[in-house]
């Protein structure tokens, strides 16, 4: 099998952004859209919502946020991401100031050279499982050599299939990894085109429920954590709003913990899922956690990292160490206390 290494493909992204910042002035990388320093303006901040982190759903449907930032003189504009690569490049072309990724995308993306921080942590979730159909004679990590494998490169379920496959002493190319967006690896599965596919919810909880397919390896050490993330230009530009969004943040993890039922709707309604598959994400989403970005993120990072560079994804080791050595920014995350909750509390009441 031939493909493209995401290092190889982040420098073609970097040649292409110089390209059209030559042609077209100070434009994002998306036709049409705007990029850092654009037509948005100084007044509006851009961070995204995505299924996979239910507390941006909650948060836009509540419209929180918006309210928060008006306070600071600022508009929000939202942004859908559809996996945690999408929000990479969004991130890296200034499309948005602040996305949300698994916490092995940040690492790959900052030891890439995009120049993100993680600021606060929103979930330490089980969100990405190996799955196969109900009548396959796949049962165990040890059956994919030399069967295929839908995933979508550069988020948390390619780098459990790829840790999954070592720990099992199967070499990536033994196995026919189909690059394909998190939906379409699902349809892929459904539709005979692949063996197996490493989902990720709530589209892997939907596949449970509705296709009955099956997850047949599951690691939560493999799962790591949700990551908010800003660029560094926003937070050199921007740190009272980007400390808004923390605290705001912070404010809907403790709601949802405290109104877990009303959370559950707010996934099943955005996400356009049944109510029974929200419940099943909820479940696996671990909400009670300790926000604050630290050491214990980073140990989890340091078993990915040798795993990015053994596969192309990231060029040399000392690339991983120089961005495991700065991807933590843990103020934000720090100044939101209980002083800071109750203030975003009496602001959207």
């Amino acid at each position: 099998m031939t493909t493209i290494t995401r290092a190889e493909a982040l420098k073609g992204l970097l040649a292409f952004s110089a390209l059209t910042t030559v042609l077209a002035g100070c434009a994002g990388e998306g036709a049409g859209t705007p990029g850092a320093g654009a037509a948005k303006g100084k007044d509006t901040v851009t961070v995204d919502y995505a299924t996979y982190n239910p507390l941006s759903l909650v948060i836009k449907k509540k419209g929180w946020l918006e309210k928060a930032l008006q306070e600071k003189g600022k508009k929000l504009e939202w942004v859908k991401s559809a996996g945690s690569n999408k929000a990479n490049e969004a991130l890296r072309s200034g499309n948005i100031d602040v996305g949300s990724t698994a916490g092995s995308a940040a690492l790959l993306a900052r030891a890439n050279g995009s120049p993100i921080k993680v600021i606060d942590l929103y979930s330490q979730p089980e969100w990405s499982a190996l799955v196969t159909t109900k009548n396959s004679n796949i049962h165990a990590v040890s059956d994919l050599k030399g069967k295929s494998v839908a995933v979508t490169k550069g988020t948390d379920p390619y780098f459990l299939l790829l840790q999954a496959l070592k720990k099992e002493g199967i070499a990536a190319k033994e196995v026919t990894i189909q690059n394909l967006q998190h939906a379409d690896g699902r349809t892929a599965l459904d539709n005979g085109q692949v063996n197996a596919w490493s989902g990720l919810d709530p589209i892997m909880a939907s596949a449970e429920i509705e296709s009955h397919d099956v997850l047949f390896y599951r690691n939560l050490d493999f799962n790591t954590y949700g990551f908010l993330n800003a660029t560094e230009q926003f937070l050199t530009d921007n740190p009272d709003a980007a400390q808004t969004i923390v605290n705001v943040y912070e404010y809907a993890r403790k709601w949802a913990l405290e109104n877990t039922a009303e959370a559950t709707q707010i996934l099943a309604d955005e996400s356009g899922i049944k109510l029974e598959t929200a419940k099943l994400v909820m479940e696996r989403t671990h909400l009670n956690i300790d926000p604050v970005p630290g050491d214990k993120q980073v140990q989890v990072l340091k078993g990915v990292g040798p795993i990015l560079v053994e596969s192309g994804d990231v060029p040399n080791q000392s690339d991983i160490d120089k961005a495991l050595s700065s991807i933590v920014d843990d103020t934000y995350a720090k100044k939101a206390d209980s002083a800071a909750i109750e203030n975003v509390k009496k602001t959207v009441s």
